[in-house]
């Protein structure tokens, strides 16, 4: 596994459309890069010789294309208007427990419900101590459930009410998904950590994690669901009328905290998050991290007949490096960006070459380096962050072997030294590499193999954020500054007693 922080998840929903699954099908797949432990689809319609309304639902683990190979379950098993689908990778639970695999599905004393969760609920272990006291058994250990129990023990009377009950007893990070028998239901956090985003498509509304699944549908973007919203879709909501909208008030009072990474790292750059598009952000991280990283402070070998070379590594971090080459340019300094390394899209997360099992060889069956571009010139690499620093010293000793003058590293983000609890999955404190070496820059270079390294400074990505995005809303930055904008009562790990 390439040393990168884990996705979070992706959700899509659509209401009321006669290609619900479908539609579903290609947003999943469009939102793959959020989660690829396991993938689902629940759609609902209503039988007639049953006289009831039914939840069909298919799910298991691998990838979209995978979980969804034989067009049938689509064209068949999935009939109905309406549908929610879900990608997962596991923050908190087992990823290894077939239970975890969302969307949930249930039936209780108000209908059908299902949901899919992209996030985590900072006061999780609260709510499960609580639960297994009043002798609640649990199908899984994703806090997903525990939004499901809530629902279902609401002393409400009215299913809308329940759910609203249920959502002001829940923290954290979480964007949701909720399907009933006759409405979809978004909801985004009172803080706006996760993205999410409404469309319209036939005049059915659809609802994703980000933008890009609306356009492999042919979706029109409208908004984002704004921190706090809770929006209903039914038969009402048409294009004529806007769909019904609920609010969450925050329980900590410090305002919207967007989780700033989707920028820098997680969301493709072809979605618009949080109101502004990805690659207008991480061009402008670049250009951030060329003022405060001129590139004649970092050269060391000036090569007249060979300028230095600015590349990346892909994917991520492509228009981050485009950015600072472009920026180093207008500052009158002579280099270019060009493609250095080139990465094997067709390894799949469990690929393991045949009798060797290191990071190393890993590494090297997902990238290669273009000899010709690297030889002989000074290399300004580009990256969106650094871990763990196992990954980049051996892309770093595969690019000594083409033989440059000199290697820099650029960072389009400050170093990690914190851990995410709304969502986010990193190693533990002591293993980021950030805090091995007390921040230490020196040092953290010497350990990776390169001449420098320098990060972007948690000041300059705030800043280059707001330059390019005149949001309202804030941004959470925990994972760079400790400043955890919800409280956590550490119940967001994944437990031990799993069951498998």
């Amino acid at each position: 596994m390439i040393d990168k922080p884990r996705d979070y998840c992706g959700i899509f929903g659509v209401f009321d459309h006669s290609d619900a699954s479908l539609l579903t099908y290609y947003g999943l797949h469009a939102l793959q890069h959020r989660g690829q432990e396991s993938a689902g689809i629940v759609t609902t319609y209503y039988d007639e010789k049953k006289r009831r309304s039914i939840m069909p639902m298919h799910k298991d683990f691998g990838l979209v294309l995978s979980v969804f190979d034989d067009s049938k379950i689509i064209e068949n098993e999935l009939i109905g208007r309406s549908a929610i689908g879900h990608n997962r990778y596991s923050t908190s639970g087992s990823s290894k427990n077939p239970a975890n695999i969302q969307p949930f599905r249930v039936h209780y004393r108000n209908g059908n419900l299902a949901i899919g969760h992209n996030g985590n609920l900072s006061n999780a272990r609260t709510l499960r101590e609580r639960f297994r006291e009043e002798g609640v058994l649990f199908q899984s250990t994703s806090d997903t459930e525990l939004i499901l129990h809530l629902i279902s023990h609401s002393r409400k009377t009215n299913q809308m009410d329940q759910i609203m009950d249920a959502l002001g007893q829940i923290e954290g990070a979480y964007c949701l998904v909720i399907l009933t028998d006759d409405k979809l239901i978004a909801v985004r956090d009172p803080n706006g950590f996760r993205p999410l985003a409404l469309g319209i498509i036939d005049g059915a509304y659809t609802v994703a994690s980000e933008t890009c699944a609306f356009d492999i549908i042919g979706a029109e973007y409208i908004r984002d669901v704004e921190p706090g919203e809770v929006i209903v879709i039914d038969r009402e909501a048409t294009t004529l009328q806007e769909p019904k909208s609920y609010s969450l008030e925050p329980k900590t009072g410090t305002g919207s905290s967007q989780c700033i990474f989707e920028y820098v790292y997680f969301s493709r750059p072809d979605s618009k998050i949080f109101g502004e598009m990805v690659d207008k952000i991480r061009r402008n991280l670049g250009k951030q991290l060329a003022k405060e990283h001129p590139l004649d402070e970092i050269i060391r070998f000036p090569n007249k007949d060979r300028r230095p070379i600015v590349i990346s590594v892909p994917d991520s971090s492509n228009t981050a490096a485009i950015g600072y080459a472009h920026e180093s340019q207008k500052a009158g300094h002579d280099c270019k960006y060009d493609i250095g390394l080139i990465r094997n899209h067709y390894v799949g997360r469990t690929f393991i070459s045949p009798g060797q099992k290191s990071r190393e060889q890993k590494v090297r069956t997902k990238f290669n380096t273009v000899r010709g571009v690297i030889e002989g010139r000074s290399v300004i690499i580009v990256d969106d962050s650094i871990v763990r620093g196992t990954t980049s010293r051996y892309l770093v000793d595969m690019i000594r072997e083409a033989n440059p003058l000199e290697i820099h590293f650029l960072v389009s983000s400050p170093p990690i030294t914190h851990p995410c609890f709304y969502g986010m999955d990193f190693p533990s404190p002591e293993e980021l590499i950030a805090n091995k070496y007390d921040r230490n820059t020196e040092a953290i270079a010497k350990e990776i193999g390169v001449d420098s390294l320098r990060y972007l400074s948690a000041e300059g990505l705030v800043a280059a954020v707001k330059e390019s995005n005149e949001s309202k809303h804030g941004y959470c930055t925990a994972c760079f500054t400790g400043n955890y904008p919800v409280p956590v009562d550490f119940g967001v790990e994944k437990e031990e007693n799993e069951i498998v």
